[in-house]
């Protein structure tokens, strides 16, 4: 039986060796989960831009809607995902069941309404700034929409920050869709769980460090940007 200070010797003796089925499981982690954040950017800033700059029939339940959304359960999700990619679902043709493929799609689903809603907010207190400027120059909607944007893309740092956050950390809806797969579906989060559950405390530590070295790696770049954008601003 090992001690707690023999388990953490042992953990960061695994990452300063950094094998190769680490080094595998992190690559794998990152890409599923930066392209799952580049998605929601790409889906949840113009949306969130959009429902925070503009009055239109419908805007209240939207509004009501993303925010619920942020607290969507992952196993509900990863379920639903399942259930469109299995065999006898709508897009079954497509083979992307237990694929890095199939957990970029649930992990998209949980994050863009974090990102939209949070878009919303920042763009619809800004809008408030610019309104009359933007009337008076008679700008057309993807116009204001692309002005807002640029104008608070470093706060929308925080927001994709926000999404990195949510996505890197999810196990349920990746585990049901992605199925653990060693080699092929198998992340930082769910070799940790599956590492815990067999006892193999020593290499699902080592992946929780590396998960927490990456997190806070990710908030030092931004706050750096952010940072340097304020130096900017004033020098």
């Amino acid at each position: 039986m090992f001690s707690f200070g023999d388990i953490i010797a042992q953990a960061l003796t695994l990452i300063l060796n950094w094998d190769q089925n680490l080094s595998n499981i992190v690559a794998l982690s990152l890409r599923v989960t930066l392209s799952a954040v580049l998605l929601s950017c790409l889906i949840g800033l113009p949306l969130g831009a959009l429902v925070g700059a503009f009055r239109f029939p419908g805007r209240g339940t939207l509004t009501v809607l993303l925010n619920a959304l942020m607290g969507l359960p992952p196993v509900v999700v990863g379920l639903f995902v399942y259930l469109m990619l299995s065999a006898s679902g709508p897009l079954a043709p497509l083979q992307l069941l237990y694929t890095p493929a199939a957990m970029i799609i649930a992990q998209t689903i949980l994050v863009t309404p974090i990102v939209a809603a949070l878009t919303k907010q920042v763009v619809e207190d800004l809008h408030g700034e610019y309104a009359e400027q933007f009337a008076s120059l008679g700008l057309r909607a993807h116009q204001r929409v692309s002005a807002l944007l640029w104008d608070a893309r470093y706060s929308l740092m925080t927001v994709a920050l926000a999404g990195f956050g949510r996505a890197v950390a999810e196990v349920g809806a990746v585990l049901i869709v992605g199925g653990n797969i060693n080699h092929v579906t198998r992340v930082m989060t769910t070799t940790i769980a599956l590492e815990t559950s067999k006892g193999n405390l020593q290499l699902a530590l080592a992946l929780g460090i590396v998960l927490l070295a990456i997190a806070v790696v990710v908030n030092a770049l931004v706050m750096a940007l952010r940072a340097s954008a304020v130096r900017a601003a004033y020098a």
